[in-house]
């Protein structure tokens, strides 16, 4: 009898454990769940310290700029070894252990004048709850099986479209939408069958230039009544059909050699962007009168002088809160073009986590931050170093969890 009631008590705790694994909140692509950083999670502490902020396990790890992608029971990491392969790795969530780990040749090496930033992999992996598909240095697509690392297949864009490259690597952040994956990659935008690797369409073709290739990643949104891909190039900020590829409308936006790099920052039937030269705007997106050529058309509500740099923003209440190319914080007001606070300068990068009223920061400097969001002023609340090596990956929150890809470490906290 002191047997069986030992079992079903056993049964009693590991039963709901188990659901809750697989309830578990997930991080599973470029900028989070809904992609613009913002998450729905218990209220985070008002504090960063040891005792709110419990470090669960550190992973020394090679050089990547990848951000951690994070299942119910699995983070994947992605490294750049020896200046000769990329290698992806699968880690157990709760403990770090190492659960697969697969490679191949991808090196190159960036311009001089980026030397400084490595050249290393750049491009965040995505997982659809079967696959993950990296995006490698050389303009290589790979898809693994999440379970066992398998390939399942690969794309060289390079002989796909003939083309040379991309001077600073792939760096777009591939998107995943019916079965369908969406890539920016050799001077154009590609649609790909996530079961078969076939390549449906290519759009907004660039020709070459010596920079190649996007920086930004495009995100998938109702704008005008429409749904659509919102995508941002070297030099244009597009509307893309996502079934036939087709522009549905576009605008230039000017920058300091093509230096577009913010994921573009949808609001209602308006999109932001700000980039290196050529300043904050604000455009709204309409359904084109009679007689237009164009069934939308893009018009500028209003721009200023805000320079972003590589940070894309979030948006809280209403407001948009952008770390910029001289290392300040803001809060701007997307009704006005209002920039109505910047503090003292930061780090060169930010990553940037919303939960409520609350920010999550990841600075380039290895500092985690925690902020309100006040659009009356500037209300850090906390600060932790968490690593002396760079930290320029993206942060990942799910659930209590928070993880910190640093340039030689995955390191894992919990709220506590």
């Amino acid at each position: 009898m002191r047997i069986l009631s030992a079992l079903f008590c056993s049964l009693i705790i590991t039963i709901p454990a188990v659901l809750c694994a697989a309830d578990r909140a997930e991080w599973t692509q470029w900028r989070g769940p809904s992609r613009t950083c913002a998450i729905t999670a218990a209220p985070w502490p008002e504090t960063l310290d040891e005792n709110s902020l419990v470090e669960m396990y550190r992973i020394p790890l090679q050089s990547s700029y990848s951000g951690p992608i994070v299942t119910a029971d699995k983070v994947f990491v992605t490294e750049t070894v020896d200046k000769e392969k990329e290698v992806v790795k699968a880690l157990d969530r709760e403990t770090g252990k190492e659960l697969w780990s697969v490679e191949w040749p991808g090196a190159m090496t960036v311009p001089f004048f980026a030397a400084s930033n490595g050249s290393w992999i750049r491009s965040t992996p995505i997982y659809d709850g079967q696959k993950l598909y990296v995006a490698g240095m050389v303009d290589e697509l790979v898809a693994l099986d999440g379970a066992t690392g398998k390939e399942a297949w690969r794309i060289d864009f390079k002989k796909e479209f003939g083309t040379n490259g991309q001077t600073f690597g792939s760096v777009c952040s591939p998107l995943i939408d019916g079965g369908f994956l969406f890539v920016q990659t050799s001077g154009g935008l590609v649609k790909i069958d996530c079961s078969s690797g076939d390549i449906v369409w290519r759009s907004l073709k660039e020709e070459g230039g010596m920079m190649g290739g996007a920086f930004s990643s495009p995100v998938l949104s109702d704008v005008a009544g429409t749904r659509q891909l919102v995508v941002q190039t070297r030099a244009r900020l597009c509307g893309v059909d996502a079934e036939k590829g087709t522009e549905l409308w576009t605008i230039d936006i000017p920058s300091f050699r093509d230096m577009n790099i913010l994921t573009p920052t949808v609001i209602g039937n308006r999109i932001f962007t700000s980039s290196y030269g050529g300043g904050a705007t604000l455009y709204e997106i309409k359904k084109a009168g009679p007689g237009s050529a164009t069934e939308f058309e893009a018009t500028q509500v209003w721009k200023n002088t805000t320079e972003a740099y590589m940070s894309s923003p979030v948006v809280v209440d209403e407001k948009i809160y952008l770390h910029l190319r001289n290392k300040r914080f803001s809060c701007i007001d997307p009704q006005s073009g209002e920039s109505l606070w910047r503090t003292t300068p930061f780090g060169d990068y930010w990553s940037i986590v919303a939960n409520g009223s609350k920010l999550l920061v990841l600075d380039s400097a290895g500092d985690l931050i925690l902020i309100n969001a006040n659009p009356t002023e500037f209300s850090q609340l906390s600060s932790r170093h968490v690593s002396d090596a760079s930290t320029w990956a993206h942060l990942a929150v799910a659930d209590d969890q928070v993880f910190v890809r640093a340039l030689d470490a995955l390191i894992v906290y919990r709220w506590k």
